[in-house]
């Protein structure tokens, strides 16, 4: 499968006109996100089974979204689910903003475009909560072989060419990034080539950042798997086409009911439905549907066609702070901003890293909270937690299309997470202060020389999200599994969950990568299923 590069992004008119779409399908995919993408494309290859991808938001043409500087600007729009969390004690009682993307290529349409494989013990955790050994390390290293199209030094082990996901490292980085991985050195980090081989199999170090950037614009993964297939008469692209819940009979998912300019439609699939709509639409459409937990269901009227207590707990995230220094003259940014990636660990004796620090190239302003001012010039090291332990949940407010979810992050409820981040911020002052920064900085001005009592509250107050959110309904063999080894929700026929939700745990590293293996791996399930071509 090769895009093409010359049209990653066309307005809606270019997808299937929205009068001519019939109502029963082989397969329906519920989101157009880094994973949804990945399924409804290799389930269409085939040729002969038919495929309805559905997306909630809009199409994919705009600057905001084809220029990667830009990204930014889409939050709080409607490219933006704009979903808030809940008031968190571990962050003083303040609600987190909780972006996450609406439209043709959901995250991978408005994020930073960091291409972050995670680490090798996070997939053999995986593989070990499943009970099988395809979710592994070795298993997904054949995956990231098929899906990538690396621009970088060979690799033949870990690294593949030719696959539909462009990646590359920026061609002239900053001296900001080229900053940070000399204080990394001079600090005892090591720094790689890339950040997703040797690097990930290991304690961890410092690397310029890997990015889905191609020709200065921004590369998609709607854009890298389905629009080369839009011609193809067997795959149906529906926008702002809301799923509103699923159609059962009996135990058996049959399809979709879909608000569709403000008329509600059913469609139905011969086959299976997968619902591919993030960490929170996902469990919101279970519960609306009857699947989680029983006690919840009843207090909302709704009847219970399956008790899973899991749906809408394990809720993760990684959360951020940022350090930041105000540069001597203005400096420019290049690609999305995070041309330098950090991992490490906050204690010698973990096994993989836990702290996560992505170098943006501009000054990244402080929660008002935090009474900090943001230089006009400046550089920030959003700088957080890789591991968290600290688990949030997902209520319902009430039964009905329009009543929100309820997210409950809990951030840095457990002391374990305050540990590591009282680390994190250390080392990140350890770096922005030292000589390597010299030539390019004045100062720091956040958060400054602390105390641990203050160091603590600037932390509570200054942390945000990276917007990562996942483990909603998570693959495993436990009460509390939602999915099992082949991502088959326990207890109902013919519905697979293939997105963020189902990782047992956050991966290490941004998450968009991990989703699209998370696509493949469903769409082989699938097709081998209901012997499709493979």
């Amino acid at each position: 499968m090769t895009p093409d590069t010359h049209d990653q992004y066309a307005p809606e008119s270019s997808l299937n006109p929205r009068g001519k779409i019939g109502d029963v399908f082989d397969f329906i995919v519920c989101g157009s996100g880094s994973s949804g993408s990945v399924v409804a494309a290799r389930l269409a290859e085939d040729g002969n089974a038919s495929v309805l991808l559905l997306e909630a938001g809009g199409d994919d043409a705009a600057e905001t979204v084809s220029n990667p500087a830009q990204w930014p600007l889409n939050l709080g729009t409607s490219r933006d689910w704009g979903f808030v969390g809940e008031p968190a004690s571990g962050l003083n009682g303040r609600r987190l903003p909780l972006s996450m993307g609406k439209g043709l290529g959901g995250g991978s349409s408005i994020n930073v475009l960091v291409w972050a494989r995670g680490h090798k013990d996070d997939w053999d955790h995986f593989a070990a909560e499943a009970g099988d050994d395809a979710w592994g390390y070795q298993s997904i290293l054949g995956y990231y072989r098929r899906i990538e199209n690396w621009q970088g030094a060979p690799d033949p082990a870990r690294r593949g060419v030719g696959g539909p996901a462009y990646v590359a490292q920026p061609p002239a980085p900053q001296p900001v990034a080229e900053a940070m991985l000399r204080a990394a050195s001079t600090i005892g980090i090591p720094v790689y080539d890339s950040p997703n081989g040797e690097m990930m199999e290991g304690p961890g170090g410092a690397s310029l950042a890997e990015l889905r950037i191609r020709d200065g614009k921004r590369e998609s993964v709607f854009g890298s798997y389905v629009r080369p297939l839009l011609s193809q008469p067997n795959l149906t692209v529906l926008t702002d086409a809301l799923v509103t819940r699923l159609i059962f009979n009996g135990k058996r998912a049959t399809g979709v009911e879909v608000l569709v300019d403000g008329q509600r439609r059913q469609f139905t699939a011969r086959c299976e439905t997968v619902l591919s709509l993030g960490a929170i639409n996902t469990p919101k459409v279970l519960m609306q549907s009857g699947v989680g937990p029983e006690d919840e269901l009843k207090a909302h009227g709704i009847p219970v066609v399956q008790h899973l207590p899991g749906v809408g707990r394990n809720h993760q995230d990684h959360i951020a702070f940022g350090c930041t220094w105000a540069y001597r003259k203005p400096e420019a940014v290049g690609g999305t901003g995070c041309e330098a990636k950090l991992y490490w660990k906050s204690d010698a004796r973990l096994s993989q890293p836990d702290i996560l620090q992505c170098q943006l190239e501009f000054a990244v302003p402080s929660p008002i909270e935090t009474g900090l001012q943001t230089p006009e010039h400046g550089w920030t090291m959003f700088n957080g937690l890789a591991q968290p332990k600290s688990r949030g949940r997902l209520r319902l407010s009430g039964p009905d299309l329009n009543d929100a979810m309820l997210i409950e992050p809990n951030s840095l409820s457990e002391p374990e997470d305050m540990a590591a981040a009282l680390v994190a911020v250390e080392l990140c002052r350890e770096l922005g202060n030292s000589d390597a920064f010299a030539p390019l900085v004045t100062c720091e001005t956040a958060p400054g020389a602390r105390d641990r009592s203050g160091m603590i509250d600037f932390i509570r107050r200054s942390a945000v999200t990276y917007w990562h959110q996942t483990s909603t309904a998570k693959m495993g063999r436990d009460s509390m599994s939602v999915v099992d080894n082949e991502l088959k929700v326990y207890g109902v026929d013919g519905l697979r969950i293939a997105d963020s939700s189902i990782l047992p745990r956050i991966t290490t590293g941004n998450t968009m990568a991990p989703c699209v293996v998370i696509g493949e791996r469903a769409a082989d399930l699938i097709r081998t299923s209901h012997s499709l071509m493979v």
